[in-house]
């Protein structure tokens, strides 16, 4: 539901009616009472001018909020008017734009580079694990990639930075019989998608948006990101990526949730 915004209303503080017409409406007036003649009126004046202050503050403030809204409105049509290279619209169906990303909660990871691992396991020739300067080490990329929560937002053209799991997939030797991918995450959190799937281009290990680091409620420091499925597959915290033969649904999948999670599909629920 969308929230209303709309400015606080109020009065203005008439002028006290003791002071004498004359005083009153040079109390009243933007130029102000003749504080050298009348200085006993100084406190007053100071006060009210506070007054209009505050309240022109807050009419500004709510203003701001309906702007920001409406801004977000026209983001929304325009992205609703284009189509991506694969044919299908930018904007999957049930979507509001917003500029950045919206804190989802989870149980956070300790969140240091320091003590980053990653295990790279399963279904693979040869296992290995990374502490996060050896994931530097790795061939980077840095591409901008839209990406849909199923509580209805989408940010688009993030740039993101990092891995592709491509890369780690060659590294690891993948056997034939692997069939999905298990990304693994602080407090025992897992999300599987196809192997297929992640495989593709846009699909990496992410350590960098905009420029800038992951805050720890955005996953920090190292997070996967899937762009075209539903934002929860993307795992903050990353602590593994595993790959297997039979499918594994993970923990908001068990719960209800899709298992594949194709926003255009409006795969939010089982």
């Amino acid at each position: 539901m969308r929230n209303s915004h709309r400015p606080d209303s109020g009065q203005d503080l008439g002028p006290s009616s003791d002071l004498g017409s004359n005083l009153g409406s040079n109390l009243g007036s933007n130029l102000g009472p003749n504080l050298g003649r009348y200085p006993d009126l100084g406190p007053a004046w100071q006060r009210r001018q506070f007054l209009k202050t505050a309240a022109a503050g807050t009419a500004f403030f709510a203003l701001g909020g309906a702007l920001v809204h409406l801004a977000a409105d026209d983001l929304t049509r325009e992205a609703q008017a284009q189509t991506r290279g694969d044919g299908r619209k930018r904007l999957p169906p049930g979507q509001r734009v917003i500029e950045k990303l919206k804190p989802m909660g989870g149980e956070e990871g300790p969140g240091d580079v320091k003590s980053f691992r990653l295990r790279v396991h399963g279904a693979v020739k040869t296992p290995f694990e990374l502490d996060y300067g050896e994931l530097l080490k790795l061939p980077q990329v840095e591409q901008a990639a839209d990406v849909h929560c199923v509580t209805g937002w989408s940010m688009l053209d993030g740039l993101w930075k990092g891995v592709q799991l491509a890369v780690l997939a060659e590294k690891a030797g993948v056997k034939d019989e692997a069939r999905h991918v298990i990304f693994e995450a602080a407090h025992g959190y897992t999300a599987n998608m196809p192997l297929k799937e992640a495989l593709a281009p846009a699909v990496m290990l992410t350590y960098r948006l905009n420029g800038k680091p992951f805050a720890l409620r955005h996953g920090a420091p190292v997070r996967s990101l899937v762009p075209d499925l539903y934002f929860w597959k993307s795992a903050k915290w990353l602590t593994g990526v595993r790959f297997v033969k039979i499918d594994e649904p993970g923990y908001w999948e068990t719960r209800g949730y899709h298992n594949h999670a194709d926003p255009w599909k409006e795969e939010r629920y089982a």
